[in-house]
């Protein structure tokens, strides 16, 4: 009967042994899958490290070049107006430009329904020329896609400033205003889009009222 107990608790003995090793060995791998989810991130992602080109544009400050387009004289008509622009870029943002340029006049609606018998303005009188000087600012700066594969630097500008014009055989003061759209086609070539109104007053009818003259240009500058 001893022995039969003896052989019992023996039996229960070794049966406890190995229930301890096995949850021992159990523990012992679910800390390591544990320890194994902490070494792993959450989110793995498999980025490719990519070549981007910078754009190359020029670092000189100073723009030079012309434009050519159509400019309204109150009451005289439209007409072909050419000229030439400089500007000098003071920050990022913010730029001095200077233009000049010349158009002809037409004749006012009195002059082509009285025929050439009453002339305003001689032919001389009629040459509408101005220069002046403006501060610009870079409202807008971005990019223009062409295509997939194209994109060039632009940006949206205001512009505002005052000058001179000489018309119908005399100087006046003008105020001019307007905005422009520029693209850098090269890294020194720049392409403008121009929309201005100079104002001044003037009296050739014998009254004295202020005029609003919208200029639309086209033109291109380069860099240096």
């Amino acid at each position: 009967m001893e022995s039969r107990i003896r052989v019992f608790l023996l039996r229960a003995a070794l049966l406890g042994i190995a229930a301890a090793a096995a949850g021992g060995c159990a523990s012992r791998s679910l800390d390591r899958e544990a320890e194994a989810d902490q070494a792993r991130p959450v989110i793995d992602p498999q980025v490719e490290r990519r070549d981007v080109s910078r754009p190359r544009v020029d670092t000189e400050d100073f723009e030079l070049g012309g434009y050519v387009g159509f400019l309204s004289v109150e009451d005289f008509g439209s007409n072909t107006v050419y000229g030439a622009r400089l500007a000098y870029h003071i920050t990022e943002g913010l730029f001095a430009e200077a233009t000049w340029g010349t158009s002809d006049a037409g004749k006012t609606s009195y002059e082509i329904l009285s025929g050439s018998s009453a002339p305003l303005l001689t032919d001389d009188e009629r040459q509408f020329q101005y220069y002046d000087v403006s501060l610009g600012y870079n409202l807008l700066p971005g990019e223009v896609f062409i295509g997939r594969n194209h994109a060039f630097n632009s940006a949206l500008y205001l512009l505002v400033g005052a000058g001179n014009t000489r018309f119908a055989g005399d100087d006046y003061f003008t105020f001019t205003y307007g905005a422009g759209y520029r693209v850098l086609a090269l890294d020194w070539l720049a392409l403008h889009f121009t929309v201005r109104d100079h104002m001044f007053d003037i009296d050739i009818t014998g009254e004295d009222k202020s005029t609003h003259n919208i200029e639309f240009t086209l033109g291109a500058t380069v860099f240096f």
